[in-house]
């Protein structure tokens, strides 16, 4: 299907069980339509990964993920050479006696010997979606490397040339604000700040994505979750943790959120001990508003 509005983002996404509000929605249309890499910022949990993956299976692409780390380089973003075939290539020759020396090292820089790291993939495969997860957490000089690719959407391999894709990827940048980008990289994208979804649009992430729980729980759940984002919490409860805790509650049985089966599925929502006696402490009051 060909995307002409956000409207049809929207929908599309929608298919694949993720709901984006009007923003989000029309500046993904944008990024489609400019070629443009997103950059999407927001707490964890707040979607945008699965943006990626849903556009992905929406637009019936590959997706293709680096996952960033402190300390990641182009190495690990672009491509390597498989050393034990090569390694076994060499020995093989030896024992033919074949091709000489000039003619064996050539050989060891074959097409085949490559080894694709994810952007390398993605310009490769392209058209496809690239996801570069968590940009934060990757350094300046990575930074600068992603900024010369997003640029010219090719990379050179000494052994073999050029590398460009026919068709720029979708790239889709996460971060959680660990740190601040630089601005170089930001102007090359347009940025979405991702909030946490409201209750009505959550209840319906829950609607979508967890259509085996009852109405009744779902909505108890999302306001329970949408109460403790307000609260100091070392990490408020995402989307997934919305959904994980649902589910938890349905596979116990549960009907009607109550204390006993809210404090002994905390597990599912929330992932520090700290957070977990604040909340224990606060979830009387949470199941009488």
């Amino acid at each position: 299907m060909e995307v002409t509005s956000a409207a049809d983002v929207a929908g599309l996404l929608g298919r694949t069980g993720y709901l984006c509000d009007d923003e989000l929605a029309t500046v993904t249309y944008l990024a489609l339509a400019m070629q443009r890499p997103l950059l999407l910022e927001g707490e964890p949990g707040t979607g945008k990964t699965a943006l990626a993956e849903g556009l992905a299976e929406a637009l019936d692409l590959p997706l293709v993920r680096l996952q960033c780390y402190e300390g990641i380089d182009a190495t690990q973003a672009l491509y390597d050479w498989d050393f034990p075939r090569q390694i076994l290539h060499l020995r093989a020759l030896e024992a033919s006696g074949g091709a000489g020396i000039e003619e064996a090292e050539k050989s060891l820089y074959d097409e085949r010997f490559l080894l694709a790291r994810p952007v390398l993939a993605a310009l490769q495969q392209s058209p496809a979606v690239l996801l570069v997860d968590e940009v934060d957490r990757a350094d300046d000089e990575f930074e600068a490397f992603l900024l010369e690719v997003l640029s010219t959407w090719q990379v050179s391999i000494p052994e073999l040339g050029t590398v460009k894709a026919a068709t720029p990827p979708v790239v889709v940048l996460t971060s959680n604000r660990t740190r601040e980008l630089h601005d170089a990289l930001k102007r090359r994208c347009l940025y979405h700040w991702i909030e946490h979804p409201g209750l009505d649009r959550e209840l319906q992430i829950v609607r979508t994505r967890a259509p085996e729980v009852s109405e009744a729980l779902g909505r108890q759940v999302v306001g329970v979750v949408q109460d403790l984002r307000t609260r100091d919490l070392t990490k408020p409860p995402g989307v997934a943790e919305t959904l994980d805790w649902a589910r938890a509650l349905h596979h116990l049985g549960t009907a009607e959120l109550d204390l006993e089966s809210a404090a002994t599925t905390l597990g599912a929502l929330v992932k520090y001990r700290e957070d977990s006696d604040r909340v224990k402490q606060a979830l009387d009051q949470l199941l009488r508003t």
